[in-house]
């Protein structure tokens, strides 16, 4: 019991001083994943791989989506981020800087799990999405809806056209949540999970032809934390409160 009291301790001061880093005044330059390759299931299924340059680091991030997509486009291509510019873009906000760079873009088709696995951990990750009509993304972890393009949100119109976009959380029960992406008309825009994060799980809740998506990150966990010493010091008095804990837990 300790150990999880423990590792929950940990989780939600890391947790606070991240949301604490990202509630300045300023937007964020996010850094967008750099989809490359082609696919490395040789099944049925589709897994992609791309990395993210921070200041200080490269970031593996890799796709994997057991029930296949509709395509995949690391280079060249039509740019589906297109719509407005900044700060009327259906990607860019308050939060957020700049839209996804270049035309990277997965484009889903099937109803089913998929998940993003990042080889270090990674702080606030933004994740844009293309078309989501007639779909909805079920996600493991809360996140917080930051823009979509549509008037009603002071932003253009995305590639396909105008759609807004609403959070669902539906209690699935013994403590379990699953925090729906939904919209009307033709949804493009961007949601945050706010945080640390290896992996960030979602189930495409229908099938349709197509919806797309990339990810960014606003840095790995340490860079958010160094960059904020306020913060820093809050992770600092949890580690500091685990080695009190993990004491008595021996005594």
């Amino acid at each position: 019991m300790n150990k999880r009291l423990t590792t929950s301790i940990a989780a939600a001061l890391t947790t606070l001083a991240l949301a604490s880093a990202s509630s300045g005044a300023n937007a964020a330059l996010i850094h967008w994943t750099d989809w490359s390759g082609g696919d490395l299931d040789a099944g049925a299924g589709f897994q992609a791989q791309g990395t993210i340059t921070t200041p200080t680091s490269t970031v593996t991030v890799t796709y994997t989506n057991p029930n296949g997509i509709a395509f995949y486009q690391p280079s060249g291509g039509y740019d589906y981020y297109t719509g407005g510019t900044a700060p009327t873009s259906p990607y860019t906000s308050a939060a957020v800087d700049n839209r996804p760079t270049g035309t990277d873009i997965i484009a889903l088709q099937y109803a089913g799990t998929q998940s993003l696995q990042f080889s270090q951990t990674i702080a606030n990750p933004v994740f844009a999405f293309v078309s989501l009509n007639g779909n909805g993304y079920a996600f493991d972890q809360d996140f917080d809806i930051l823009s979509f393009g549509d008037s009603s949100d002071g932003n253009a119109c995305g590639y396909w056209g105008c759609g807004t976009s609403y959070k669902n959380v539906v209690d699935l029960g013994g403590g379990n949540f699953e925090y729906r992406l939904l919209g009307t008309g033709e949804p493009h825009g961007t949601l945050r999970f706010l945080g640390a994060f290896d992996t960030v799980s979602w189930r495409s809740m229908s099938n349709e032809n197509w919806n797309g998506f990339t990810v960014g990150v606003q840095g790995t966990a340490q860079e958010v934390l160094n960059a904020t010493p306020e913060p820093a010091s809050l992770a600092l008095f949890g580690i500091g409160l685990l080695g009190m804990l993990g004491s008595r837990r021996k005594a």
